[in-house]
């Protein structure tokens, strides 16, 4: 197994590892005491920070030392997804997400994943769509601002302006993925309509 091939891998098996340290499910023990306190949130953090990093590498990884393979274009945008997916879960769990927004998050992913099946049994590969792309990267920083957002508003050098601000922009970072999920599915959709009446139609 290639390089890029194993730090996928590596990002799917990191988060049920950053859920561990994200939501106390231990009840009340020591660990759990841990999970939210701020060295959880530490740990958490920085396990999201490397998964979402090993991300960037793998693609890089790949394509610079022409190891892109059909294994690796299959589970890479799985392990995305479940990074993705687990982190507003968890932030749902906490109370600071909506679960409105983890169901929209989700049904993208399925109506997305649906389109793409459909194509390849045609044998058409659809390509990541700059919507999608953009998507993505909003959905991690927004987790990111999510994950440090303890830090900064419960920091002695954070005024009360300052930390009313920085959850404003949290707010308006989750907006925005929300309008880019939509957009991105619409997108897909959009562009692969006359495809997807030929298959209701021969239903």
């Amino acid at each position: 197994m290639n390089v890029p091939n194993r730090l996928t891998i590596l990002r799917i098996i990191l988060v049920p590892v950053f859920l561990l340290f994200m939501v106390p499910v231990f009840g009340d023990s020591t660990f759990s005491q841990f999970v939210l306190s701020d060295g959880g949130r530490v740990v958490a953090t920085f396990l999201f920070i490397f998964a979402s990093l090993t991300d960037l590498l793998d693609g890089l990884l790949a394509r610079r030392m022409g190891l892109v393979s059909n294994f690796g274009k299959f589970l890479d945008p799985i392990a995305d997804k479940l990074l993705v997916i687990a982190g507003f879960s968890a932030f749902v769990e906490l109370g600071r997400v909506s679960s409105f927004v983890l169901m929209v998050i989700v049904a993208r992913e399925f109506i997305v994943t649906g389109i793409r099946l459909v194509a390849a049994e045609r044998g058409v590969v659809i390509a990541a769509s700059w919507f999608g792309k953009i998507k993505a990267v909003v959905q991690m920083l927004t987790l990111i601002f999510l994950l440090i957002e303890p830090f900064i508003t419960g920091s002695s050098y954070s005024t009360d302006a300052f930390s009313a601000a920085y959850v404003l922009f949290a707010n308006i970072m989750i907006i925005a993925t929300l309008v880019l999920t939509i957009l991105s599915g619409l997108d897909y959709w959009f562009k692969n309509r006359v495809m997807l009446k030929d298959l209701v139609q021969n239903l």
